[in-house]
């Protein structure tokens, strides 16, 4: 099927390259899809063109360009009619406008669905960039739960834009190969598209290090030049021995990417002339036998360097990759690296997740690289379920997302995969977030070992579990996985906020009872009209955030009342509150101001940090504009015998041999202890030198800090003294 401006009427204002470039995709597709299949694409690539008409990129060439550019992509990985649809009209909902209920009928749910979750999110508001980033991604993740071609459609999208990423401001290119390389390249490598992995890596590493990946693009064609010999020496070795040994192989040469490269020379702080193995070499043969077999081949050919092979074929990787592994010593010392596969290990190594979305007839079971695929993004589900918002569930992700693997085994032979560093709790969530809630202790080959204990490739694990045990917050120091974090913290956080709930209930009963002096009961409405004045809020956060002590029972009890008609508008007026700088978490000392005893102070409440004290003065409270009257309350000090508080003080003194001791010592004489103690040089005019000294010392209240600071007046080395505050 061709496109003809005189067949499509839609396409007569379309540019000639652009029809050029859509019936290429066409032919190539062609080539797997049934044609039956290729009128969605015609028809996608109609609406999209007629959708984007008008809208240029960047670099200057029509916007359709780009979902052509993607869809092309996802054609190289022979995706089904549906994802290479979506890629064509994955940015018409969001840059023009179109619904999904149109894309629906016009393309079918799949394709809509599959659209709406490559959609950007809609304009919210969030409190940060990084929230808006996190939840984005968040969003993008439980898309692709859902279909993994959302994510296939993704990375292709995020590779073609950054092939072109030059067209865009400096700042932005930084911004963007930032993030791809903290989130879309782990992700590709995640679920086993390598090359794209490679590819995405050297794309942002040249935009983010410009000039370091412009030296060493250089310095390696230089090399390339160099080592040419000597690499062809080796090629022409590994194929005789392997043909002497009766093994039909294809054998390649393969040069390490530029930010592989550079990530060696940065570990091992190496320069680029003792990064001796830039070159590899692929070996590819018919069946996993034969892989064993050339192993030994090439064993027997050059020496192998100790603590480098590694077996990814009885062991496959996360993300579904088999090949044997080897380092060996060829000539003149030159460490040569080996990849050892059959054919179907090659396609799964290159196109990984991909290259089971292929196109194939709907009776086609998938492979172990689908199952464990699926398997990742099931648990990515399970993570949201558990996280509070979106970058806490992005922390959690990026530690699967850069594993360095340990595999370990279960009781019964099965091997689990786990990051680097991780422990037992982290092995008892992976087998079941039953196990790790209730996990108690470990046996590791045999032996019973604390559960913070790390685990090593090939240890056996064993979890000893308890029907009543429960989760120790105290875990989260030394669990690494993203499911054990987001397991442990929604345990604790159910458990406090349920514990909470009870403790601030008790507390507000016991207010009202204390201004009533009887039992009461309040009227919904005025609960109802509380919770209006303080939205959005439930009765039980409320109730939680007496119990954890971040509002006051007596202010909330007065309220209450006053909104029952209980109590008068004066009457709810609290009296003064009594402040003995001993407090829990409902009140605090603002720091800004430092109050102590004897201050003229008042109290203002905050949300999320209960009553702070603040000196009547300070300018913190009018910083924002106009405080809220109802939210400033009379407060007084009924400060304890024996409480000391901590106040900055500032000396200027002259510079003399000794000085620091006699002021040391007029404090302690005057009864205040000294907390901290800082010291700076400076110079005022030619001769004079002088020292300034600040000091936090402790005192009982203002009274004992007037004592102090008469007591450092009176000494001829100090020249000025006063009290810091913030």
């Amino acid at each position: 099927m061709v496109l003809a401006a005189a067949d499509v009427p839609v396409l007569a204002e379309t540019a000639p390259h652009v029809v050029e470039q859509a019936n290429a995709l066409l032919e190539k597709v062609a080539v797997y899809l049934k044609p039956e299949d290729l009128p969605l694409l015609v028809a996608a690539f109609k609406f999209s063109e007629l959708s984007h008409r008008g809208q240029i990129r960047k670099s200057g060439e029509p916007y359709i360009t780009h979902p052509i550019s993607v869809a092309d992509i996802l054609a190289d990985w022979h995706l089904d009619a549906q994802a290479l649809a979506a890629a064509l009209l994955h940015d018409v909902m969001e840059d023009t406008g179109v619904s999904k209920h149109e894309l629906t009928e016009r393309f079918g749910r799949t394709v809509a669905d599959l659209v709406d979750g490559l959609s950007k999110l809609e304009r919210l508001e969030f409190q940060s960039k990084e929230e808006a980033q996190a939840e984005n991604f968040r969003k993008m993740l439980m898309a692709m739960a859902r279909d993994v071609r959302v994510i296939l459609v993704k990375l292709a999208d995020r590779l073609h834009n950054m092939r072109t990423l030059e067209a865009m401001r400096e700042d932005k290119q930084k911004r963007i190969a930032s993030e791809t390389l903290e989130i879309y390249a782990p992700i590709a490598n995640r679920i086993g598209l390598h090359s794209i992995y490679q590819e995405l890596e050297d794309l942002s590493f040249k935009y983010l290090h410009p000039l370091r990946h412009e030296v060493l693009a250089k310095a390696l064609k230089a090399a390339r030049g160099n080592r040419r010999e000597v690499v062809g020496k080796i090629l022409d070795a590994l194929k005789q021995k392997l043909s002497d040994a009766g093994i039909e192989t294809v054998i390649s040469g393969r040069e390490k990417h530029l930010a592989s490269i550079y990530r060696k020379m940065q570990e091992k702080h190496l320069s680029f002339s003792q990064v001796l193995d830039i070159y590899g070499f692929r070996v590819i043969v018919r069946d996993v036998p034969t892989c064993y077999l050339a192993l030994g081949a090439l064993h027997g050919l050059y020496k192998p360097l100790p603590g480098n092979f590694k077996d990814y074929i009885a062991i496959p990787k996360p993300n579904g990759y088999q090949s044997l592994h080897t380092a060996l010593s060829g000539p003149y010392g030159t460490p040569i690296e080996i990849q050892i596969r059959t054919h179907d290990m090659h396609k799964v190594a290159e196109s990984g997740v991909a290259s089971h979305w292929m196109y194939k007839s709907g009776d086609e079971s998938f492979g172990d690289v689908q199952q464990k695929t699926h398997q990742w993004l099931q648990s990515l589900l399970e993570i949201q379920s558990m996280s509070g918002d979106s970058i806490e569930f992005l922390e959690h992700i990026k530690v699967d997302l850069f594993p360095g693997e340990v595999y370990v085994f279960t009781p019964k032979g099965k091997i689990l995969t786990l990051p680097q560093g991780s422990t037992a709790v982290d092995f008892a969530y992976a087998v079941h977030s039953d196990i790790g809630n209730r996990c108690i202790a470990a046996k590791i080959n045999y032996d019973l070992m604390p559960l913070r204990t790390v685990l090593k490739t090939g240890d056996r694990v064993e979890i000893i579990t308890a029907a009543l045990a429960k989760p120790n917050p105290n875990w989260l120091n030394f669990v690494v996985t993203g499911k054990a974090r987001s397991h442990i913290r929604h345990f604790i956080k159910t458990m406090r906020y349920e514990e909470s709930v009870q403790i601030g209930d008790r507390m507000l009963k016991q207010a009202l009872t204390a201004l009533t002096a009887t039992k009461i009961e309040l009227p919904d409405d005025a609960w109802e009209r509380y919770l209006r004045e303080n939205a959005p809020s439930r009765r039980e956060e409320i109730l939680s955030d007496l119990g954890l002590g971040k509002r006051l029972p007596v202010v909330v009890a007065q309220r209450l009342l006053a909104l029952a008609g209980l109590l008068t508008e004066s009457e709810a007026k609290p009296g003064p509150v009594l402040i003995h700088g001993t407090e829990g978490v409902a009140v605090q000392l603002a720091r800004c101001c430092n109050p102590i005893p004897g201050d003229p102070i008042l109290g203002q409440i905050k949300q999320g940090q209960g009553l702070v004290i603040h000196t009547h003065d300070c300018p913190q409270i009018g910083r924002y504009g106009r405080p809220d009257p109802d939210k400033l309350l009379e407060v007084q000090w009924d400060a304890p015998q024996g409480k000391l508080f901590d106040v900055a003080i500032k000396i200027l003194a002259m510079h003399e041999r000794g000085v620091l001791a006699q002021i040391a010592a007029a404090i302690s004489e005057a009864g205040a202890n000294i907390e901290n103690v800082r010291m700076e040089e400076e110079e005022f005019g030619e001769d004079d030198r002088y020292t300034e000294i600040r000091f936090t010392v402790q005192v009982e209240n203002r009274n004992h800090l007037a004592r102090v600071m008469q007591s450092l007046r009176q000494l001829e080395t100090v020249v000025r003294i006063h009290r810091l505050k913030g």
